[in-house]
């Protein structure tokens, strides 16, 4: 399909054929990646209460190389849609390479730092000194990936944009797989404990972002060439701009996590007697890992229908074809509000049988888990409106608006209810802080939601077909 024929089916594609066409490789790719995330969970969970939490410090080390895949991934590919929906190829293949060549730059600089500061980091993440020998294991070796995992999300979003996510998706499911088959093999096969599931992980990152490179020369996608110079300066700007909403949503939601086993783990040693702290410290952040890989794979299937929605808006506001706007925002909210119901009460209901999947044999983390996840559930169907919302505003390039939304639910909201609420309940307002947030954020998220689509709708330059 060349760009014309993809012109035409963004702009006059029935909207929920289009976004369902777009959404559901994103979506498999999303629940894929964030499934072989919960499998290193589950046999690192084999080895002992202090691994699992180990694992879920670095999850918020490898939140951060999302964040910033997606800020020069989102960035480029909002930025290259919109042109493409002026026609402009040759400004859209500029934007594309250069997205992805200053990512990886900035990969290599962030490996640097991290191999340097890794044991402070490790216990700036939430450490306990139980925690802290596993975690700069696991930790190490992740950062050795980073530069092309990085970049692996600026070519998943850029060729998403391009209406090509089917290419995404393979490159993604295949190092899934392959990341699955390599946990055992290397844990506990090859006897490498902890370190055996990081180096799944960047091997099979590496077969992805491989595979991904080479899908840009097919199917359409524009590819990426050292050809032509792509470190064009005067786009970055433009291209920070449109992915600072993401940047802020997974940055800030990198920044809670770790004050959040900050805070659990302080909490926890201040609340049990001095012979248990070490342990309760460490069931609670190995509690909360737990809920914040399984709230993630229920929200990357909304994350992914919404990515599918953002090429669809993205296309269409360069066109000024905004009655196709208005008309995929919705049915996105309405179609996405009926999923999370269904998940919030599944979740509910199941919480203490999901929770042991991860970690059985500890009735603490159990009983931990167990009540931060139901309190969850309560306000889950909230992010139908608040994503939706989040990701209308950036795909339409409103920056300012867009990385306000992004950063409430785990930022502007969050992280003051993660020291005000637990002065008044203890450790139970550590654990209902995150639903509490998402109502503090439902309300922001409408002001600013609702008042641009007001403004499409008074826009005169739109175009009518």
């Amino acid at each position: 399909m060349d760009q014309n024929q993809k012109y035409i089916r963004m702009t006059t594609e029935p909207i929920p054929k289009l976004v369902g066409s777009l959404a559901v490789p994103t979506i498999i790719s999303m629940l894929v990646t964030t499934f072989y995330n919960m499998v290193d969970t589950y046999f690192v969970g084999k080895i002992d209460t202090s691994a699992t939490a180990a694992v879920g410090v670095v999850f918020s080390l490898m939140a951060f190389i999302q964040a910033f895949g997606f800020l020069f991934g989102h960035g480029a590919g909002n930025f290259m849609a919109r042109k493409l929906g002026e026609k402009d190829l040759e400004e859209a293949s500029r934007i594309a390479n250069a997205g992805f060549f200053f990512c990886l730059v900035f990969g290599i600089l962030f490996m640097v730092m991290g191999l340097i500061f890794v044991e402070p980091l490790a216990y700036m993440l939430g450490s306990t000194e139980t925690i802290l020998p596993y975690a700069v294991d696991y930790m190490r070796i992740i950062l050795l990936g980073s530069p092309y995992m990085m970049a692996s999300f600026v070519l998943n979003n850029q060729m998403r944009y391009q209406g090509n996510a089917m290419y995404a998706m393979i490159g993604i499911i295949v190092g899934a797989v392959l990341n699955i088959a390599l946990d055992p093999l290397l844990m506990f096969g090859l006897d490498m404990g902890i370190k055996g599931a990081a180096y799944a992980t960047i091997i099979s990152q590496g077969v992805s972002f491989l595979l991904l490179l080479g899908a840009t020369h097919f199917g359409g996608n524009i590819p990426i060439t050292l050809k032509k110079n792509p470190f064009v300066f005067r786009l970055l700007p433009e291209i920070l701009a449109g992915g600072m909403p993401s940047l802020c949503r997974q940055g800030i939601a990198s920044i809670s996590v770790m004050l959040l086993n900050t805070s659990a783990r302080d909490i926890a040693l201040l609340q049990a007697d001095a012979e248990s702290a070490g342990l309760y410290a460490d069931a609670a952040i190995a509690a909360l890992s737990i809920v914040s890989r399984i709230t993630m794979f229920a929200n990357s299937a909304l994350i992914g229908f919404g990515q599918g929605f953002q090429p669809v808006c993205s296309f269409n506001y360069g066109a000024k074809i905004y009655k196709r706007v208005k008309e995929s925002f919705w049915f996105c909210v309405k179609t996405s509000l009926v999923f999370l119901i269904a998940v919030a009460v599944a979740g509910f209901v199941f919480a203490p049988h999901l929770v042991e999947i991860m970690r059985d044999g500890d009735p603490l983390v159990t009983e931990i888990g167990t009540f931060a996840l139901r309190a969850q559930c309560l306000t889950f169907p909230l992010n139908a409106w608040i994503v939706m919302c989040n990701m209308l505003l950036q795909a339409c390039g409103q920056s300012f608006t867009a990385s306000v939304v992004a950063s409430c639910r785990q930022g502007i909201c969050f992280i003051p209810l993660l020291y005000i609420l637990p002065a008044f309940f203890d450790f139970t307002g550590i654990l209902v802080a995150q639903p509490v947030a998402d109502v503090f954020t439902l309300v922001i998220s409408m002001v600013f939601g609702l008042w641009f689509l007001r403004k499409l709708e008074k826009d005169k330059n739109e175009v009518n077909v």
